[in-house]
């Protein structure tokens, strides 16, 4: 019977051997939950102040060109300046903008613009934070424990996001954004003395300054790897046809439901949560490509489904299944990106990779609120959704790489694992994540 639930069960190896990672995981956990509360107040209080399907769309656009440019440029940082303090900058950053959003909700007549403008704000934060938060999971964890790994993180995240947005559609419900805003706060504050606890994450010996000609050397790269080059194309398309979470609170409207807003926005996290509840078989796992394009494929199917469904309920099991697929194609992504990127390279690819799974939600909002401002709601959704597994199934067609990718024969899997192995990365006797050059998890999360 153990033996049963060990190969269902979520691998937890990385959480009892790596101190550095558990560190990460708990501290994480406490930040997710914190931001999900933003997350679910600021497009309902656009909402509220503008009652406009494109006002909520265009949250997306203004956060695009940000993400775009400081994806990029911290990719380059993450490989150039200590990954510690470029973390602990950017979220006390965070901080200060969750401060705006209370401020302005506590007005007697809160204002539009400032929320863009921190949209905006939080973009470009969480375009430099996330490619150093990423670089360093191939670093401290084993080439093994990988996928493990993933899947760990995303329960961290699908914890928080199931927990949070339920809990903020009830906060904002009875109590207002500024409660929520409040949450918000209080856990970026427990995030940045988190982080001031950590140890320092130099750059190696060979890093050199923040550059175009670096940027452009890692974009060179991921052209070069048509699997690298297929995990960006299909999660984009996965991204920009069937994201359509802007639009929620007009479809809670549409079903006389708003009463289930926070459970929309959770159902999606939910379906990803089974997943890693009982992902214990993905560690075994070796053709990760077809896990992309299967779980990409699954959640736009989902995504179509529920557009048509008249009842919340089958509403909500639909975005769970979408979910599900999401997390399937999420696993496969990282445990690609971790299992061939060099290291040299890694957090230059970590901002392409913000950029891949970053910028495709911020164009499918835009594509949501806009389509639905044309057709409405509903056909928005389906549309999408449809349009999403087209996508896919093409991107899978045109890649057979992709689809053929098998991490125990594949090149730069095997030449990333032996680069590991050579720099000595796993756990010590102590029970320590270490790793050649640094050894520092960070913690932190965009709003």
């Amino acid at each position: 019977m153990t033996r049963k639930l060990s190969a269902i069960l979520p691998d937890l190896t990385p959480l009892r051997t790596l101190r550095e990672f558990r560190l990460l995981w708990i501290q994480g956990l406490v930040t997710y939950f914190g931001s999900s509360m933003a997350m679910i107040a600021l497009p309902l209080q656009i909402k509220d102040l503008t009652d406009s399907p494109l006002a909520v769309g265009a949250m997306g656009a203004v956060e695009l060109v940000p993400l775009i440019v400081f994806g990029l440029y911290g990719g380059a940082l993450a490989d150039a300046v200590d990954r510690r303090k470029l973390i602990l900058l950017s979220e006390a950053g965070l901080g200060l903008l969750a401060v705006i959003l209370l401020i302005n909700a506590l007005l007697p007549r809160p204002a539009l613009w400032p929320l863009y403008v921190v949209a905006a704000g939080v973009s470009a934060l969480a375009g430099i934070q996330r490619p150093a938060l990423d670089s360093l999971i191939a670093r401290i964890v084993p080439h093994a424990q990988l996928t493990a790994a993933a899947a760990l993180n995303a329960l961290r995240w699908q914890t928080a996001a199931v927990a949070g947005p339920a809990a903020a559609g009830v906060v904002v419900a009875f109590s207002g954004a500024a409660t929520a805003y409040a949450l918000t706060v209080a856990g970026f504050v427990a995030s940045v003395l988190m982080c001031l606890r950590l140890r320092p994450a130099p750059p190696s010996k060979e890093a050199t300054k923040p550059s175009l000609r670096g940027i452009a050397e890692g974009a060179r790269y991921a052209w070069s790897k048509p699997v690298l080059l297929g995990t960006y194309a299909v999660d984009l398309s996965a991204m920009f046809f069937a994201f359509p979470l802007a639009i929620f609170p007009f479809l809670a409207e549409d079903l006389d439901a708003e009463w289930a807003l926070g459970l929309m926005y959770g159902a999606i996290p939910l379906g990803s949560v089974l997943i890693s509840l009982t992902s214990g078989w993905a560690s075994k796992v070796r053709r990760h490509g077809l896990m992309v394009v299967v779980g990409a494929g699954g959640w736009g199917l989902a995504m179509a489904v529920a557009g048509w469904m008249p009842n919340i309920w089958l509403v909500l099991f639909c975005l769970m299944l979408a979910g599900a697929g999401d997390m399937l194609s999420g696993l496969g992504r990282s445990t690609i990106w971790n299992q061939t990127i060099p290291e040299e390279l890694r957090g230059r690819l970590a901002g392409l990779e913000v950029l891949s799974y970053s910028v495709g939600p911020q164009l499918g909002q835009v594509r949501a609120g806009t389509v639905a401002g044309w057709t409405g709601t509903r056909p928005a959704i389906w549309s999408g959704g449809v349009a999403c597994v087209v996508a896919v199934g093409l991107l899978a067609a045109v890649l057979p790489k992709l689809m053929t990718y098998d991490s125990e024969t594949d090149e730069d899997a095997l030449r990333r694992k032996a680069q590991q192995e050579g720099a000595g990365t796993g756990a010590d006797a102590g029970g320590e994540g270490v790793a050649a050059q640094d050894q520092a998890p960070a913690p932190g999360v965009a709003l």
